[in-house]
C-alpha cells in the first residue's frame, strides 16, 4: 500500500542532477534539506519509498491529467529539467 507524502508548505528549490558511472548517464536527484526537513518520513532507514513520474508531452495533456488527479489522493508536483549552459 502506498501512502501519499504531502509538504506542509510550498517547497520551491533548485538542485543538481548528478552522473553516476554505473548507469553513464546524467540520472542521480538528490534531495536537498528543504526537502528532508518537509518530509522527516524520509529519514527512516527501514522504511521503503518509490515514485511515479509522468511526462505530458502539451499542456492540454498536463492540465486533463491534473483534473483527473482530484480524484485520487496524491500531492502533484511540478519539475523542470535544464541543461546547464
Amino acid at each position: 500500500m502506498k501512502k501519499t507524502l504531502a509538504p506542509k508548505r510550498i517547497i520551491d528549490i533548485e538542485g543538481k542532477i548528478a552522473y553516476a558511472e554505473s548507469f553513464q548517464s546524467w540520472n542521480v536527484i538528490r534531495l536537498k534539506k528543504e526537502i528532508i526537513d518537509e518530509f522527516p518520513q524520509l529519514k527512516e532507514k527501514r522504511s521503503s519509498f518509490s515514485y511515479k513520474l509522468v511526462f505530458c508531452r502539451d499542456f492540454k495533456e498536463l492540465l486533463n491529467k491534473v483534473n483527473n488527479l482530484k480524484n485520487e489522493e496524491v500531492m502533484p508536483m511540478l519539475m523542470w529539467m535544464y541543461k546547464e549552459a
